[in-house]
């Protein structure tokens, strides 16, 4: 299990994570959303062990990641922007990660390495920013880490590459139980394969829990009024978003949906109809609310 416990960290004088905590069971797959700077990718540095805590704990099987090998040799970080050797080609780089992971598998690597169709043999640097991403999800599948962090991964691969990383990765993950958090902006990718996610803002992780959970929290309710609605008799409830026009009114709340169906009967609307909230939309709302202004429809 990894267990965030009260984290901050500061970069120089920016605080970068402010008491951010987060619990994850093993054999999940968490998708992590926010926007740029938030600070996502620092926490999954940290997760990683390359940078320490300034304050609280991060602890994977309970015990805790920095100076700590045995842990390290478990997790897989791969970044926004993956390392390799100046003029390496991945046979050079998968000799890289044999000696650091003891859990690779060359059955694994020739497999993925096939189905993503890379020449082993040339130098990575001559590669697309897709084709590089697809060099470090072939090492990924093949080290099969307990604990996998990818930042950004879908980002350069086209949409026939995404759908067979998606597939081999929840491969891995019913069959080795494998951890797995993704940090991406693509909140759609997010939703279709991840089973939780959380939401990472002004340092903190403001939102975080099963995806259709969360999902559940957050309605999407249209009213029409015989009459010219009054926003104040909405102002109780927990508002992610509100637009009225004349007697039309588009509300976003979070809560108890049979209440909250109950109490807009009561105000006696024409029309009242209760829709599907998509995770993208559940990010977007949330951000409206912190005052982004990045949601209109």
């Amino acid at each position: 299990m990894l267990n965030i416990r009260c984290v901050s960290k500061k970069l120089g004088d920016v605080q970068v994570l402010d008491q951010v905590n987060l619990e994850l069971k093993e054999g999940s797959i968490f998708g992590m959303v926010g926007p740029n700077g938030a600070g996502k990718s620092t926490l999954l540095r940290m997760i990683a062990g390359v940078y320490r805590e300034d304050s609280g704990v991060i602890t994977w099987d309970n015990e805790p990641i920095f100076d700590n090998p045995d842990r390290k040799q478990e997790i897989l970080f791969i970044s926004d922007e993956p390392f390799y050797f100046y003029n390496a080609s991945i046979r050079d780089m998968k000799r890289f990660y044999q000696l650091c992971y003891p859990s690779f598998s060359e059955e694994a690597y020739a497999h993925y390495l096939k189905q993503f169709g890379l020449d082993e043999n040339r130098p990575m640097s001559q590669f697309s920013k897709g084709m590089k991403r697809q060099a470090f999800i072939i090492f990924a599948l093949a080290i099969s880490p307990r604990l996998l962090l990818l930042d950004e991964i879908f980002d350069g691969l086209d949409p026939m590459m995404r759908l067979m990383f998606q597939r081999a990765l929840a491969r891995c993950v019913q069959e080795n139980g494998m951890t797995v958090i993704i940090s991406s902006h693509n909140i759609r990718e997010l939703e279709d394969i991840c089973d939780s996610f959380g939401i990472l803002d002004e340092r903190h992780m403001i939102t975080s829990g099963d995806i259709d959970a969360v999902k559940g929290n957050v309605h999407a309710i249209q009213l029409a009024f015989g009459h010219e609605a009054d926003p104040s008799l909405f102002t109780h409830l927990d508002v992610l978003s509100i637009r009225v026009e004349s007697r039309f009114v588009k509300i976003v709340v979070k809560g108890n949906v049979e209440k909250i169906v109950n109490y807009l009967r009561s105000l006696d609307p024409v029309i009242l109809e209760v829709q599907e909230v998509s995770l993208e939309e559940v990010f977007l709302y949330e951000m409206e609310q912190k005052g982004y202004g990045v949601y209109e429809q």
